[in-house]
């Protein structure tokens, strides 16, 4: 990350900052890798001495993206993704702050390895990273990690990444431990034995293609019984993912009770459906899969109506080995880190949610929820921050992809909304290092 940078002047901006109710014409003013100063008050301050000004022609000025759902090879498979090659994806889409998910080789289970995250991410990433740690050991869904040292150590929260804990009485007991430490606990429902083998969302189109289903059954279930086991230990819990209304009314609920209780959605389940997986694609097998079209409408009003909290990306990257299969043998998960704010571009063009509503579940919902100081324009906040054109269009291509791996499920097509300037504690990044 950029040190001992010069004070920074965004000028002739659209400054939008959903955690201040701002979405006005103005100025950002960062001096010492700090906002001092943000919306149309910003115009009546002075430049600090020295100051680069950047005149941002009417374009949007916004807290950069806080992503809550990335997957990184390192270490273990460096081939996949490395930290700092997820780095620069996560700047050329406006994401400033990653957070890791614990399926590493080895796992994130012990506090050395959290410690070795956070130094290697300081000495090779251009972003913010925050790693998760394992909830149970070797993500195994057994034995209990040590989640005080490990919180001690730096973890952010706490995930069995996409791997459901089973047992309830192993999750009880987690969400109990967790909220001794106020711990955040992030767990993917699912009824694996419900979910059997199969590959693709349960229904017409899974037959046609012959393929077998994943009933919405195997998610929402779990998540009701997740429900009530929260309600036994008091604890902090975010659905790290969820994709059929039986799942948001279960989410609703539970805050309707007065729960501790977040939900999360990846770009991909709000902009997707089964009908994406065209001739057995398997950049589009994911986990959970793909709904029905009717399902991703009703996680879009969810997410309109504040059920969902927060959005990520699910990046997950995956190489030609694993994917260049037959869709039953293809391994899950898809890229996002890049093209997560252009596909959530889509639901403000169709007049879905607004900028500002779209802007806050990835910026600063997931940053309160964990937290952090970041995903805000306030001042004394951390300049982390973008400069984007919602109204200009590009084109997802492979040969650009900044990951490691090619999975994504966009490729090749048109997006609107793109990132002109990543700034990250003050200091811009710039293209060629992005």
């Amino acid at each position: 990350m950029n040190k001992n940078v010069s004070p920074l002047v965004l000028t002739n901006a659209r400054i939008i900052d959903p955690a201040n109710n701002i979405d006005e014409a103005g100025a950002v003013i960062v001096e010492d890798g700090k906002i001092l100063a943000a919306g149309a008050s910003a115009l009546n301050q002075g430049a600090p001495e020295g100051a680069t000004t950047i005149d941002c022609k009417g374009t949007v000025v916004a807290p950069g993206l806080v992503d809550m759902g990335v997957s990184v090879g390192e270490p273990g498979a460096e081939h996949r993704e490395t930290l700092e090659s997820a780095s620069r994806a996560a700047a050329a889409g406006g994401v400033t702050t990653i957070i890791t998910s614990p399926n590493t080789d080895p796992v994130i289970d012990d506090p050395a390895l959290v410690d070795f995250m956070l130094r290697r991410a300081r000495d090779t990433a251009l972003v913010n990273v925050h790693p998760m740690a394992a909830l149970t050991k070797g993500l195994l869904g057994k034995d209990m990690s040590e989640l005080g040292l490990l919180k001690e150590a730096g973890a952010i929260a706490f995930s069995n990444d996409r791997l459901p804990i089973s047992n309830p009485s192993v999750l009880v007991r987690l969400l109990t431990y967790a909220r001794d430490f106020d711990a955040l606990v992030v767990h993917q429902a699912k009824d694996t034995d419900l979910a059997g083998s199969g590959v693709m969302n349960s229904g017409l189109r899974a037959t046609w293609l012959g393929l077998g289903g994943i009933p919405k059954e195997a998610e929402f279930i779990a998540i009701e019984r997740d429900m009530r086991l929260l309600a036994m230990a008091k604890g902090k819990y975010h659905a790290r993912l969820i994709s059929c209304p039986q799942s948001a009314s279960a989410i609703q609920k539970a805050k309707d009770d007065g729960l501790d209780v977040t939900a999360g959605i990846s770009i991909n389940h709000l902009t997707l459906n089964e009908n994406d997986i065209g001739p057995y694609r398997t950049f589009h097998k994911m986990s959970p899969p793909l709904r029905t079209e009717d399902d991703r409408q009703a996680m879009v009003e969810a997410l309109a109506n504040g059920t969902i909290d927060i959005i990520m990306s699910d990046h997950n990257p995956q190489d030609v080995e694993t994917k260049r299969h037959p869709f039953a043998e293809a391994e899950d998960g898809a890229l996002g880190l890049e093209t997560m704010l252009g596909a959530g571009m889509r639901l403000v063009l169709n007049e879905d949610i607004s900028l500002s509503k779209l802007l806050a579940t990835m910026t600063c919902n997931p940053a309160d929820r964990l937290g952090l100081p970041a995903g805000r324009l306030s001042k004394g906040a951390p300049a982390d921050l973008i400069i984007f054109d919602p109204q200009k269009p590009w084109i997802v291509e492979k040969e650009k992809i900044r990951s490691r791996s090619k999975n994504t499920p966009f490729e090749d097509e048109t997006l609107t909304g793109r990132v002109l300037t990543t700034v990250v504690a003050g200091g811009i990044l710039d293209n060629d290092a992005m």
